[in-house]
C-alpha cells in the first residue's frame, strides 16, 4: 500500500490533486483540505506462481460471442456482429464533429430495443443531455445517464445487482481514479481510468465504448497502451462545413478493420447513407475544363468523386501549390513528373487541385485522376464527358495499376461510364496526353 497527499473539499467532497483556493466543483472558496489517502500497489509481493500450461488450440471448445444488434444494420456489419458483451470500443474524433451525437443515438437505439444503456458524460450536465437527448427523440424509460468525473460513479454502475448492457463513458480523459496520481486526462489517469473499466466490464458483460479526445495531429490523445487495451478502435472523420461523415475501423478483433460508414449530418442526427458510391459526387459539369471523375476505394468501398484542378499563371517568386482532400507533397510530386516526362512549364503557374465532397483520400489511385485534371485545366480543355480515371504514377511517369481495379471497373460500368481511362488502357503519361489532348 501507498499513500499520497491530496486535498477534499469541506463543503461537496471533491477531491482535487493540488490546492486552490475554490473548489472546482462546488464553487466554495476555501474549503480544501489536505487529506492522506491510501493507494494500492500494482505489483504483486510474493504472488503464487502461476499454473497456466500452454493448451492444444483444436481441443478447445469454439467460445461463442453472443453478440447483439446495435439496432443500425450498417453499424453491425461495421463491427462485425454487434456489440459483443464484455467488449470495449475505442472511439476518437476531432472536437464537434459528431461523437456524442452518434453514440447517443445508439443509447437510444439500445433503449428502444428493450436493453438497458448507459450514457456516463464527464463534459456535459444532465440538462444538456436531456435536451439534446429530445431534440433528437430519443427519451425512453431504458436510456440513463449520469454526469460525473470520477470513475469510482462508473464503477459502481457496473458493480451493481443489475448491470447495463451498455456503457458510454464521454469521454475518458474527463475522468479521474483515486488509484493514479495527476489530474484527469494525464498518461497515469487515463491509465489507471481505461484498465479499470475495461477490467470490470469485462467481469459483467457489459459492453464498454470509451470516447478519446484526439491531438493536433489527428492522432487519439493518451498512451498508446489506450488502443491496444480495447478490442475495436473507431474514428468518426469529417469536415465540420460539410454534413458528410465517415465512421472507419483502425483496428477490430471481432471482424474486418477496413470497413467504413458514410452519414450526413441531419436535424434529427447522424443519417446512414446507404449507396455512398456517387454520394460525394454531386452535380458536376463535365463541359468544364479541370475536372476529372475518379473511382477511389476505401476500405472495400469504391467512391466516385470530381478532382478539380486550377492552373492559372502566378505572379509570386515562389508559386502556390494547394491541396484538399489529399497530400500535398503527393501533388507536388505529380506536378514534378508532368514537368519531366511531359516538359510541361509549370514552374511559372499557381496550381490548386481538391476533392470535391469534404472526402479526404489517401488512395493512390487518384494520382491519374489528378494528373487529367492537371492538363486539363493548363490547356484550357475539358476531358471527354463519360470518361473515369484511375492509376498510380511512377517516377518515370508510368502509370501503375492499382488494388481493387475490378471493383472499380464494375462500379464504372454501373455508372454508366463507357470509355475508361486506367492502368491498362493509358501506360504512360504521354500516351495520355496524346490520347486526350492530341498533344505529342
Amino acid at each position: 500500500m501507498k499513500t499520497k497527499e491530496t486535498y477534499r473539499c469541506a463543503a461537496c467532497g471533491a477531491q482535487s490533486p493540488r490546492w486552490q483556493g475554490q473548489c472546482p466543483s462546488c464553487k466554495e472558496w476555501n474549503t480544501l483540505e489536505a487529506v492522506t489517502v491510501t493507494r494500492r500497489d500494482s505489483r504483486p509481493v510474493g504472488a503464487a506462481a502461476s499454473q497456466a500450461t500452454p493448451q492444444v488450440l483444436e481441443d478447445l471448445e469454439s467460445e461463442h460471442l453472443g453478440a447483439r444488434t446495435s439496432g443500425l444494420p450498417s453499424l453491425d456489419h461495421l463491427l462485425g456482429e454487434g456489440l459483443v458483451p464484455g467488449a470495449a470500443i475505442l472511439l476518437g474524433g476531432e472536437p464537434g464533429i459528431g461523437k456524442s451525437t452518434l453514440l447517443l443515438q445508439l443509447a437510444g437505439s439500445q433503449a428502444r430495443l428493450g436493453h438497458t444503456a448507459v450514457y456516463l458524460s464527464g463534459e456535459e450536465s444532465l440538462p444538456q443531455l436531456k435536451a439534446r437527448a429530445d431534440r433528437l427523440g430519443l427519451l425512453g424509460p431504458g436510456l440513463l445517464a449520469m454526469a460525473t468525473n470520477k470513475v469510482e460513479d462508473g464503477l459502481a454502475v457496473l458493480e451493481g445487482p443489475n448491470p447495463p448492457e451498455l456503457l458510454i463513458v464521454d469521454s475518458v480523459q474527463t475522468l479521474a481514479s483515486p488509484l493514479a496520481e495527476g489530474i484527469p486526462g494525464s498518461v497515469s489517469q487515463v491509465r489507471a481510468v481505461s484498465s479499470e473499466l475495461v477490467e470490470k466490464t469485462k467481469k459483467c458483460g457489459t459492453t464498454l465504448i470509451l470516447v478519446g479526445h484526439v491531438t493536433k495531429d489527428g492522432q487519439i490523445a493518451g498512451p498508446k497502451l489506450l488502443e491496444h487495451m480495447v478490442d475495436t478502435v473507431l474514428y468518426l472523420e469529417g469536415d465540420r462545413k460539410h454534413f458528410s461523415r465517415i465512421l472507419r475501423v483502425l483496428k477490430n478483433r471481432f471482424g474486418p478493420s477496413d470497413e467504413l460508414i458514410v452519414f450526413t449530418m441531419k436535424e434529427q442526427g447522424l443519417e446512414v447513407v446507404e449507396d455512398p458510391a456517387t454520394f460525394f459526387l454531386g452535380a458536376r459539369d463535365p463541359s468544364l475544363s479541370g475536372t476529372a471523375m475518379a473511382l477511389a476505394v476505401d476500405g472495400q468501398r469504391p467512391f466516385a468523386v470530381e478532382v478539380q484542378a486550377l492552373v492559372s499563371k502566378s505572379f509570386l517568386t515562389i508559386p502556390r501549390r494547394t491541396a484538399l482532400g489529399f497530400d500535398t507533397n503527393r501533388l507536388n510530386l505529380l506536378l514534378a513528373v508532368l514537368e519531366k516526362r511531359l516538359r510541361l512549364n509549370l514552374s511559372g503557374h499557381d496550381i490548386y487541385a481538391k476533392i470535391t465532397g469534404g472526402l479526404a483520400s489517401r488512395d493512390p489511385g487518384l494520382d491519374l485522376a489528378v494528373v487529367a485534371a492537371v492538363m486539363s485545366s493548363f490547356y484550357d480543355q475539358p476531358l471527354p464527358e463519360a470518361s473515369v480515371y484511375w492509376g498510380e504514377i511512377d517516377l518515370n511517369g508510368q502509370v501503375r495499376p492499382v488494388a481493387a481495379h475490378d471493383v472499380r471497373l464494375k462500379q464504372a460500368a454501373r455508372l454508366g461510364h463507357g470509355p475508361v481511362c486506367h492502368s491498362g488502357t493509358a501506360p504512360t503519361l504521354a500516351d495520355l496526353q496524346r490520347l486526350l489532348f492530341g498533344k505529342r
